[in-house]
């Protein structure tokens, strides 16, 4: 179980509509879904991985301070929501070096897992692996092997592998393999839109047929309805994010019931409880 911490106005596609310097005039409402979502995970006795922006951490420390001490994994999402296909080599060094140092300096555990924004690590920048090396990561959880608009790694192995010659670990997002395409069962926009029947019975079936643990997503700003709507973006943007937002927290309060889940390190890295 993983959750994707950054605040409603740092998404990609809201990108060309709020300018970056504007975050910090913009209501933050990541603190308090933040806070619903320990309290389900506390009563439904899980533990889940905490992909969490730098940016969001220097603002909340006490909150990401919590996550540790309920006994979830901190992980990090790189520090400004910054897409890695659209860095250089040496700008993805600087954000996942300084994000993984200040998760740890207000966390005070050891971060070793990172998921770049969007899943934006593909077949034109499988170098970004070896800076994730090198900055001390253990594993990524940053390929999508599907087709999509935005991101996606259609061809990449479904399951963990090891992109590189170091022994950096790749978690690609969960996918069911039907008739020859790969279809998404890791959750976020999927798993607001779908009936959750339909998802359920994909994850179920990769457990059955693969033999393997899936790997789920969503965010904060997810179980959160009332958040403010934003103005001049697309149709198809506008339906993406605001799809059944009011659905989303039942649904995962099912998914909790249905299903067994843990932390990313313990699950694949075997780290003991």
């Amino acid at each position: 179980m993983t959750i994707d911490v950054e605040d409603y106005f740092q998404v990609s596609a809201f990108a060309p509509h709020i300018p970056r310097n504007q975050w910090d005039n913009l209501p933050c409402r990541v603190e308090g879904n933040v806070m619903r979502i320990l309290d389900m995970l506390d009563t439904h006795q899980t533990k889940a991985t905490f992909f969490t922006l730098g940016w969001i951490a220097e603002r909340y420390p006490d909150m990401v301070r919590e996550m540790v001490r309920r006994g979830h994994e901190l992980a990090s999402h790189g520090y400004g929501h910054l897409r890695a296909s659209d860095q250089s080599e040496i700008e993805f060094r600087t954000d996942v070096t300084h994000a993984k140092k200040l998760l740890e300096d207000i966390g005070g555990v050891a971060v070793t897992g990172y998921r770049a924004p969007s899943f934006s690590i593909g077949a034109n920048n499988l170098w970004a692996f070896d800076v994730l090396n090198d900055a001390g990561y253990v594993y990524s959880s940053s390929i999508y092997p599907i087709k999509h608009d935005h991101y996606g790694m259609p061809d990449a192995p479904r399951f963990a592998f090891q992109p590189r010659s170091h022994g950096l670990l790749e978690l690609p997002l969960t996918t069911l393999n039907l008739l020859g395409r790969n279809l998404p069962a890791s959750g976020g926009g999927y798993f607001r839109l779908l009936p959750y029947s339909v998802s359920s019975w994909m994850i179920r079936r990769v457990n059955r047929q693969n033999g393997e643990a899936c790997i789920f997503y969503f965010h904060p700003w997810e179980i959160d309805p009332d958040q403010p709507r934003q103005r001049g973006v697309g149709w198809k943007t506008r339906f993406r994010h605001y799809v059944n937002l009011s659905r989303m927290e039942g649904r995962l309060t099912r998914l909790l019931k249905d299903f067994q889940w843990d932390r990313m390190d313990r699950i694949f890295l075997g780290k003991p409880s």
